[in-house]
Formats: C-alpha cells, sequence, structure tokens
C-alpha cells in the first residue's frame, strides 16, 4: 500500500458533534495505523452559512479530543480558481456544458416530469448548444450553470471496504451541476478536486454520504484520474433508533465537554460507535485503538448513543485518572461554582478531589460532592432529616461527640475514627447512631466520602462549628 492518506472535511456551520467526531476519530486512527497522514480540509464554499465561530469551535474540539493533524485546515473557500481550472478542462474535452436554463424553465421541467409520472430531472436541453448560442447567451448576460455530462446508461459501482459493492443506475441520475452560475462549485467537485489534488487515497466517511458517492465517481471518471477507496461507517442513531437530535441531550464535544466528561472516555466511547477491539474489552487507551484499528472490523449495522454507557466509561476514567490531571480538570468547574477564586490551596483541593472521586461519574458532580468543604451547610437532606435527626437520643449523641473531637489532637482521619469508636463503645450503641448523624450535621448529606475523611478535610474548627450547628437545628426544630 502506497502511503494511506485520509481526511476530515467539516463544514464550519455547527458544532462538531458526535457523528463528526467519531468519523474525525476513524480516520485519525486509521491513518495513525498505517502510518499514514491525516489531513483537515474545511467545507466552508456556502459562504453564508459559514462561521468563524462554528470553525473555531471545531478546531477546539478536535484538540481536546487529542485528534492532530498532520495538514491543514485547508479551507476550500481558498481553492475555487483550482475547481474553475478542472470545469473548464471538462468543458475542453467536451465532458461537461454550459446550461442557461432560468429557474422558470426548470420548474416547467419538474412540473412536465411529475405530469408525466417521472422523476424530477433536468431534461438535457442545453447538453448540444453551438459554440454561437453559448456565446449569445453569454452575450446577453445570462450566467450560466455548468453540468456534468452523465452516460445516461449502464452502471456506477461503489466499491465499499465496509459494505461491499453498491450499485446505481446511470440512468437515475441527470446531468447534474459541478459549478453554480456564481462560479462556485457544488459540494460533490470541490469534494473530488480537493481528495484528487490531495492525494487521499481513503475517503472515511459517513453513511450518509453514501448517495453522494456514484456521483463522485462519475465526476473521478471524467476527469481520468485515480478514484481513491470509500468506506461508508454506519448512522449513529438515539436510543429509540431514531435519527439522533438535540431532544436526546448532548450531542456536540463541546456539550459534554461542559457536562464534565474527559476527552479519554468521550474518544474511547466515540471508538465504540462502530467497531471494538480484539478481545472485546469496552475500556481501553487510545495506543490500543491505534494498533488495532483495521475498516474490515468497522460494523456496517447502525451505532446506537447511549449517554449511560458513556456516562458509566466516564466514571471509570475518573477513578483511574491521574490525580494531578483530574484536579486541574476539576477547577475550572469550582470556579464556574464560586466555590473558589484565583487564590486557591491547590493542594487542599487535590486532597478533596482525591476524596470524593469514587462515587462521582462527571467534573460536574465531583464539583458539586466538594462544595460543602468551601461553603457553610446551610441545609440537610430532607430523607437524612427524618431518618437521623428525629431520632430521641441524637442531640446527646451529638454533644457528646462534640466533646470528644475537641479533646482530639492531632485531628486526622485516624484519631478521630479510633476516638469514635471508642465512644460507641462507651454510650453503647451501634456505630451508626453516631456517624449518621455526624455525616449529615458536617456535609448536609447521607452519602460521600468516608466520614473521617471529611472531618479531617474540614478540620476540627470547622467540624465542631457544624456539629454545633445541627444540635442547634435539631432542638429548634423540636420546639
Amino acid at each position: 500500500m502506497s502511503e494511506v492518506r485520509v481526511r476530515f472535511a467539516p463544514s464550519p456551520t455547527g458544532s462538531l458533534h458526535i457523528g463528526g467526531a467519531r468519523t474525525a476519530l476513524f480516520n485519525w486512527l486509521f491513518a495513525r495505523h498505517n502510518g499514514g497522514k491525516f489531513i483537515l480540509r474545511v467545507d466552508d464554499t456556502d459562504l453564508q452559512r459559514s462561521t468563524e465561530e462554528s470553525m473555531k469551535g471545531i478546531l477546539e474540539g478536535l484538540r481536546w479530543l487529542g485528534i492532530d493533524w498532520d495538514e491543514g485546515p485547508i479551507y476550500q473557500s481558498q481553492r475555487i480558481e483550482e475547481y474553475r481550472k478542472f470545469a473548464n478542462k471538462l468543458l475542453e474535452e467536451g465532458k461537461a456544458y454550459y446550461c442557461f436554463c432560468t429557474k422558470e424553465e426548470l420548474e416547467e421541467m419538474r412540473k412536465q416530469a411529475e405530469k408525466e409520472g417521472r422523476p424530477p430531472m433536468y431534461t438535457g436541453k442545453c447538453r448540444n448548444l453551438t459554440k454561437e448560442q453559448i456565446e449569445e447567451h453569454l452575450r446577453q448576460g445570462r450566467k450560466p450553470v455548468i453540468r456534468l455530462k452523465v452516460p445516461q446508461q449502464g452502471k456506477t459501482v461503489v466499491h465499499d471496504v465496509i459494505r461491499g459493492d453498491v450499485e446505481f443506475d446511470n440512468s437515475t441520475f441527470d446531468d447534474f451541476i459541478i459549478m453554480k452560475s456564481d462560479n462556485m462549485p457544488t459540494y460533490n467537485f470541490a469534494t473530488v478536486v480537493d481528495d484528487y489534488q490531495m492525494g487521499i487515497t481513503h475517503v472515511i466517511r459517513a453513511e450518509e454520504h453514501l448517495s453522494n458517492t456514484p456521483k463522485q465517481i462519475l465526476i473521478y471518471e471524467a476527469l481520468g484520474v485515480e478514484i481513491p477507496q470509500f468506506a461508508h461507517v454506519s448512522m449513529v442513531l438515539a436510543p429509540d433508533r431514531s435519527k439522533l437530535s438535540k431532544r436526546h441531550g448532548a450531542t456536540s464535544v463541546q456539550e459534554f465537554r461542559d457536562q464534565g466528561y474527559l476527552p479519554e472516555a468521550i474518544v474511547n466511547y466515540i471508538t465504540l460507535l462502530g467497531w471494538m477491539p480484539k478481545d472485546g474489552e469496552e475500556i481501553f487507551d487510545v495506543s490500543k485503538s491505534i494498533k488495532e484499528f483495521t475498516l474490515e472490523r468497522v460494523s456496517k449495522n447502525p451505532a446506537v448513543y447511549d449517554v449511560q454507557k458513556l456516562t458509566w466509561i466516564n466514571g471509570h476514567y475518573i477513578r483511574n485518572y491521574d490525580l494531578d490531571k483530574l484536579t486541574e480538570a476539576v477547577i475550572p468547574f469550582l470556579k464556574a461554582k464560586n466555590l473558589i477564586r484565583e487564590d486557591f490551596d491547590y493542594d487542599y483541593i487535590k486532597k478533596i478531589v482525591s476524596a470524593v472521586r469514587e462515587r462521582e461519574k462527571t467534573l460536574v458532580d465531583i464539583a458539586g460532592a466538594m462544595s460543602y468543604y468551601f461553603t457553610e451547610v446551610n441545609e440537610y437532606e430532607e430523607k437524612g432529616v427524618k431518618k437521623y435527626f428525629t431520632k430521641e437520643k441524637v442531640v446527646d449523641i451529638l454533644k457528646k461527640a462534640v466533646v470528644t473531637l475537641k479533646e482530639i489532637e492531632p485531628f486526622n482521619k485516624f484519631t478521630t475514627e479510633e476516638a469514635y469508636r471508642k465512644l460507641v463503645e462507651e454510650l453503647q450503641i451501634s456505630s451508626g447512631e453516631l456517624f449518621h448523624p455526624t455525616r449529615l450535621a458536617i456535609s448536609g448529606r447521607t452519602f460521600g466520602p468516608g466520614l473521617f475523611d471529611i472531618m479531617e478535610l474540614l478540620g476540627k474548627e470547622r467540624t465542631i462549628e457544624r456539629i454545633e450547628k445541627a444540635i442547634d437545628f435539631i432542638e429548634k426544630m423540636r420546639k
């Protein structure tokens, strides 16, 4: 195999969604597996809908996922002369022609086709205009489109690495437009010219582009250039197997990032949308994907988007992530919640992250689980209040806990646990009668890290203050 060259060609008209990210990832994995090149090309010929903001978001999304490119970004809007050059070549060789039909004439053709029960296809009215007729139309200031002369018989076969051979009857295509009247290329024509000039060997893209492929093959054949290998990846469907949309929750990479997902977890998950490593494991790093990735093992069946599975994978990464990297990732979320300022104590935050990470699934969850370390506890979980603060002896138990805690020195998770277990024996109560109301008092919650980890992180003074505050709350509640 000659050097593998693949490309990802997003349109900067929206954000980088999961389907697009998967297409980029599969191209990138294929290039890296084969020691080839991954090219980033920007399909921005739709100047009205393309935006700089959208392009910035796509680039940020790719970088955040760790998908780097060897060449580009190459902007189609800066290559207009190349498309015109190839269109003129086809005109000169008689493989394309000027079409001067007006919108009204085209509409009339469509109505006539419907009347006769035919598909609404262009009739080829301008296919055989004479040189004199063309010159006369141009003199009149009429701006033509350029249409490809499509063979009216035979078949065009797409040799697809994933789907096998897919046949299309040429009779189902009209002489389609390759250059619009404003001298801008159509998608199919620009794609072919770019892929040819950039030496693309494999076109790996979404299944929805399969219907474009026979037209592109016809353009390749007209230009007389080598056709790349095609691989159309299955669609990503919603859990109900409908088309994935906003109503199914977050679908863009930026949304997942803002909701506290880790890039490694996203990459792991979207790799599973149509591909699986040989051992069937669902948690794996990108180096394993690069080592094993082949197009032959990409499934032709639709992949189903499952945010619960993604969240489960993200939770695994959070539990096993490098602690410093995880702490750095959490800090922006703590700032967003106004829990910390710029002069925060990094080491203190790191200790709290270490304590809470085991139970949480996203960075947002971690930031939420850390809130009571930075803010006062002003309310308590309602179910916890009913279960623990209504017990008859709870005030006496908590008051004895305060006395015990005041005597502890040094104050850490080992000394507090030892003292609490002695107090349980002394009071002849179950550990739950002391531990649960204490947790609720100092955190406002019935769950979280180990009780004595919380105490150590809060420190002696804040721990005692919060228990005393809870005692006041219980006593007022009983009045």
